[in-house]
């Protein structure tokens, strides 16, 4: 788009509106989208925007010379995939230089939202199930668990599947879900199959359990934003009680107590290597459940699996509830390292997966079941359950302030350098 150009004001009011809605939808920080917004604005001439960015609601007033316009749109109602947030970075990036026309931003950006998942439903259900089976071998590692794991990874990513894109079925599913699981496992426990119940209950449910958003929460409200920090906390919490009840419901459906959810685990012999594996089967079934871009699988398992090794070396020194500090004060900077000193995908696309590595969202979820029936041993666990999440979002606050730090200190240096090398010449 050229400089001199006149500005169409609707066109452009409108691009960044749905653009700030792919960008919430991609779990970005609203600070973040703001910011990205106006330089879009002042790229194409539009220097007085102003921009506020909540998770269910976006504000935006341009001045077109003459006078100031204002729209207010709803925020996104499903979370993008990963293969969709790489092509919205990219056409963010593109537009913040200035060189995409409004009206082709538009096209794009409704074409992203349009495009089908890469690896189909079938690749879908696969994918849930091979994830569901790499999460298990970090909690569970027999032959039954695994096996289990994987039926009812199955099952989910099947539920999943045919649920599609439907809003209205968003909030109900997840606790759908976790019925259909809970029964499952509750009824083969009564009929004296070997499976473990407060194992097998997280792991199937894995990619409903609000981790990233409690995070997320956590570091807007570090940051100041009390209202969207607050309003991802209590969503996350609802979440982990719908989950909840899900479970404490499909008990019941089999004649089990809300107690039953409460026995102690076996104790399970642990290979040293299974859960080494068992990351790189996670990260595996993410890319093809939640359709990763093309060539970010390897960029992807790198980052898991150095976040993975990080967090168990701290957790040699520390409790387990600080290790995710440094898991995540290595996954941000390592994320943005990979996407710009590299040219791999976006750091939200391996980002994210870490967080279901790195947050013990499962944790949170036995906690609010406990609630059901030990208020006691509830609270106990959610205090926990807030320890972790400090940790993990003040990690990711250092990681990022680390990255930034680095490169700037880099760069001063490989300036220098430059300037002396011509000084030479």
């Amino acid at each position: 788009m050229k400089a001199d150009a006149p500005v169409d004001t609707a066109a452009l009011l409108e691009f960044l509106f749905r653009l700030g809605q792919a960008y919430i939808g991609c779990s970005e920080q609203t600070a973040q989208v703001e910011l990205i917004l106006r330089r879009i604005a002042a790229a194409h001439g539009a220097r007085r925007a102003r921009v506020l960015a909540f998770p269910t609601a976006i504000f935006i007033t341009l001045h077109d010379g003459e006078q100031e316009r204002i729209t207010l749109a709803e925020g996104p109602l499903e979370p993008l995939r990963l293969d969709q947030m790489a092509d919205v970075y990219a056409l963010g990036a593109e537009a913040q230089q200035g060189a995409l026309d409004p009206r082709e931003g538009l096209e794009r950006l409704a074409a992203i939202l349009r495009q089908e998942a890469r690896f189909g439903a079938f690749g879908s259900v696969v994918g849930h199930t091979i994830l569901t089976v790499g999460l298990a071998m970090l909690l569970a590692p027999t032959a039954a668990g695994l096996a289990a794991a994987g039926a009812l990874g199955a099952v989910v990513g099947a539920v999943k599947v045919l649920n599609g894109n439907r809003p209205l079925l968003a909030m109900p599913l997840p606790v759908a879900a976790a019925a259909l699981v809970s029964a499952l496992v509750f009824g083969a426990a009564r009929q004296g199959l070997p499976v473990d119940p407060t194992q097998l209950l997280v792991a199937p449910l894995v990619t409903f359990l609000p981790g990233a958003m409690l995070t997320l929460a956590m570091v807007e409200l570090a940051y100041g934003d009390m209202m969207s920090g607050s309003s991802r906390l209590v969503t996350g919490f609802v979440h982990l009680v719908l989950l909840a009840f899900g479970l404490a419901a499909g008990a019941a459906l089999v004649g089990y107590e809300v107690d039953d959810l409460l026995e102690a685990t076996r104790p399970l012999h642990v290979v040293p290597w299974i859960p080494w594996v068992g990351v790189v089967v996670f990260g595996i079934g993410v890319h093809l459940h939640f359709s990763a871009p093309r060539n970010s699988l390897l960029w992807l398992l790198a980052v898991l699996l150095v976040v993975f090794a990080t967090q168990r070396l701290s957790a040699g020194f520390v409790r387990s509830e600080v290790s995710g500090f440094f898991g995540m004060l290595v996954a941000m900077p390592l994320g943005y390292l990979v996407q710009l000193r590299f040219k791999g995908p976006p750091a939200m696309v391996t980002f994210l997966p870490s967080f279901w590595v790195v947050v013990p969202g499962s944790l949170g979820l036995v906690s609010v079941t406990r609630m059901l029936s030990d208020r006691a041993a509830g609270i106990d666990g959610l205090v926990t359950v807030l320890i972790v999440l400090v940790s993990v979002a003040l990690g990711t606050l250092m990681g990022a302030g680390l990255y930034k730090w680095t490169t700037e200190t880099f760069g001063w240096w490989q300036l220098q350098i430059g300037r002396a090398l011509r000084r030479k010449r």
